[in-house]
């Protein structure tokens, strides 16, 4: 008779504790990752060059410093590997990166902002970023900050958009 009290009592904890442990925290909410970014297909006639030369000297015009470049298709061809243009173009403005921070360093992982140029398999090249939308409409953000926050981020549109038309 014990041991089938036991048994029970075996048998009533696995069970409970099988139903807590089979109880996992909710999936996190997925989004299709195009959303996340903004992009602009190169209008006809423009080169990879000439977008390169326009999203510079706009960032110029705008105030924004260019603080990096990475080629890197050269460094895949340079490796052996066959890769259409792949180009990254960082900026920042110091002050205004300064002021993200200081209120959440979290922010930093956004810096500098980014601007790639993609050149698909079928010829197509593409400027694209990050959708600043996403963030800046569901970050509570001080009203100053959200103000440079989208002026970031109309900056840089600009910026691209000066890319894929060739003009600057």
């Amino acid at each position: 008779m014990k041991t089938k009290i036991f048994l029970l009592c075996i048998s009533l904890f696995l069970m409970n504790h099988s139903a807590f442990a089979s109880k996992k925290a909710p999936p996190a909410s997925k989004f299709d990752v195009a959303q996340t970014v903004t992009k602009q297909l190169l209008a006809e006639g423009v080169t990879a060059d000439d977008a390169i030369e326009a999203i510079k000297s706009k960032a110029i015009e705008l105030n924004m410093k260019f603080v990096a470049h990475q080629p890197l298709s050269k460094e895949l061809n340079a490796r052996g590997v066959k890769s259409g243009r792949l180009e990254i173009f960082q900026f920042c403005n110091p002050l205004d990166a300064h002021k993200m921070v200081k209120f959440n360093p979290i922010f930093a992982a956004y810096m500098p902002c980014r601007i790639a140029l993609v050149e698909e398999g079928d010829g197509k090249i593409w400027l694209m970023m990050i959708n600043l939308n996403m963030l800046i409409d569901n970050t509570a953000l001080p009203t100053e900050l959200k103000k440079i926050a989208t002026r970031i981020n109309n900056t840089l549109v600009q910026i691209m958009e000066a890319g894929a038309t060739g003009e600057f």
